[in-house]
């Protein structure tokens, strides 16, 4: 996780990013604090729970609005490839850090091999980590919302690179608007899938992705457009160092689940919230965009 030193709204991404909102725009110094404060309770909350949270301080220059979204550029995965991604946005390509990927492997973590992917940016080509993918590691599977910032071309390159099979599809918004990233509508736990299936259209495509998650052994816990504009759909389920499953959400997500939901979840997972709601409103992401999981062995 990174801890942001200049948290704003970005207005470069808001270009596609419909969770992202002007309502009731802050100062940028009580923003930055407020982020601030609100990513400090979240990683308390986590290392409270047992989870092993590597924290890096974000540079104050180049200034990087969205440098508290790491997930975006970045993945570290079981095989020790650690890969970077091409990003839509040109202020956004400013957080790729050599810093950062020293530090996750200062904490004790291998890297075999680093894949830089970021070139396909000279063509305009976008592809942004696990904001636009949502890997089933066990099964070896990309799912992927096509976007301006996920093209299916791209996600063929990465699959054929790690060895995994992309599962694309289509995914817009109350309005038409594609999903900006796959990451708001879906997350996927060991055991479950939390989707808005309302997204997805195309009969056939949401015909596909049922059938793949009961092949995998997903329950689905389908959530509404509304729940998914509270970022129901933008949680990760993270392993503690006891062992334990936990399901992380902002409280945001938390509070718009319905009681069955919470029910369905709680008989595979246990679940945790943060409230992070200025990260949320003037970000336009959530708790699952604010960490980057590592799969990476330990040296």
């Amino acid at each position: 996780m990174v801890r942001p030193a200049n948290f704003a709204f970005n207005e470069e991404t808001a270009a596609n990013n419909a969770f992202q909102s002007r309502d009731g725009l802050l100062s940028g110094a009580e923003m930055r604090q407020r982020a601030q404060s609100e990513f400090d309770a979240f990683v308390q909350k986590l290392r409270h729970a047992g989870v092993n949270v590597i924290v890096a301080d974000d540079s104050v220059t180049p200034v990087k609005p969205d440098a508290v979204f790491p997930n975006n550029w970045v993945s570290f995965h079981q095989n020790g490839n650690i890969i970077t991604y091409p990003m839509y946005a040109p202020t956004r390509r400013l957080e790729r850090s050599d810093a950062i990927v020293k530090k996750v492997l200062d904490a004790g973590f291998s890297m075999t091999k680093r894949h830089h992917l970021e070139g396909a940016e000279a063509e305009e080509r976008y592809l942004e980590g696990t904001g636009s993918i949502i890997f089933d590691h066990p099964n070896q599977l990309a799912y992927a919302c096509l976007s301006p910032r996920t093209e299916e071309a791209l996600l063929q390159d990465l699959c054929d690179l790690i060895g995994y099979t992309p599962v694309v599809f289509h995914s817009v918004d109350a309005n038409g608007q594609d999903i900006y990233h796959t990451n708001v509508m879906m997350a996927l736990g060991e055991t479950f899938v939390v989707i808005c299936l309302d997204t997805v259209r195309d009969e056939t495509e949401r015909a596909m992705l049922e059938e793949r998650f009961a092949a995998t052994g997903k329950e689905i816990v389908e959530i509404s457009l509304s729940q998914m504009n509270s970022f129901a759909g933008n949680m990760l389920q993270v392993r503690n160092q006891q062992g334990e499953t936990i399901l992380v959400m902002s409280t945001q997500a938390f509070e718009a689940l319905n009681s069955l939901q919470i029910r369905q979840l709680e008989k595979h997972t246990r679940l945790l919230h943060s409230d992070i709601r200025t990260i949320e409103t003037y970000g336009g992401g959530s708790a699952r965009c604010m960490m980057a999981e590592v799969f990476l062995e330990k040296a």
